[in-house]
């Protein structure tokens, strides 16, 4: 069974600033909890058309693999392979994955100016493995787990992006 999951926040910095942070795939680990120790692995960007020549962002047709570590203080790594399906600049883009823990994923993130800062919205589509015991194991501790990684990006965001702001300037 497919689930979902959405989650919105606000932040007091430019459209721009805020959809070119999410479009540099280098921005994903630092906004994944400490103790999965993210890392990007492997990526084959394709330029998004309207994009600068000097903004990093994986468009319409990229491949990302990220490595991290599923349960806190085990070593075991998992991959995920995130194919970006759908890019419209400065608007909302669309990552599917390939190949990673779930039987499906589609994660879509919309931006828009809001209230003299930007809107960010988040709209997940998910389903695991193995049927029912997949939906039993999403009620016991997936749909949590979800919730609090978003909840920890909420938290990194402002001061991640506080941090970029302060080097551009």
């Amino acid at each position: 069974m497919r689930h979902t999951f959405h989650t919105e926040q606000w932040l007091p910095y430019p459209t721009e600033q805020v959809f070119a942070f999410f479009a540099d795939p280098a921005n994903l680990p630092p906004l994944m909890p400490r103790w999965q120790r993210a890392r990007v692995e492997r990526s084959n960007y394709v330029a998004p058309p309207g994009s600068s020549s000097a903004a990093v962002a994986a468009g319409e047709g990229s491949l990302i693999t990220i490595s991290f570590r599923p349960i806190p203080f085990v070593p075991l790594r998992l991959e995920w392979d995130a194919y970006i399906a759908e890019f419209h600049w400065n608007d909302f883009f669309c990552d599917e994955q390939r190949r990673g823990p779930f039987h499906y994923f589609r994660h879509c993130h919309r931006v828009r100016q809001e209230r003299n800062g930007t809107s960010i919205s988040d709209a997940v589509e998910y389903e695991l493995p193995l049927g029912k015991l997949g939906d039993l194991a999403n009620g016991l501790a997936m749909k949590r787990q979800i919730r609090a990684l978003f909840n920890y990006r909420q938290k990194m965001l402002p001061v991640l992006l506080a941090g970029a702001a302060s080097r551009q300037a």
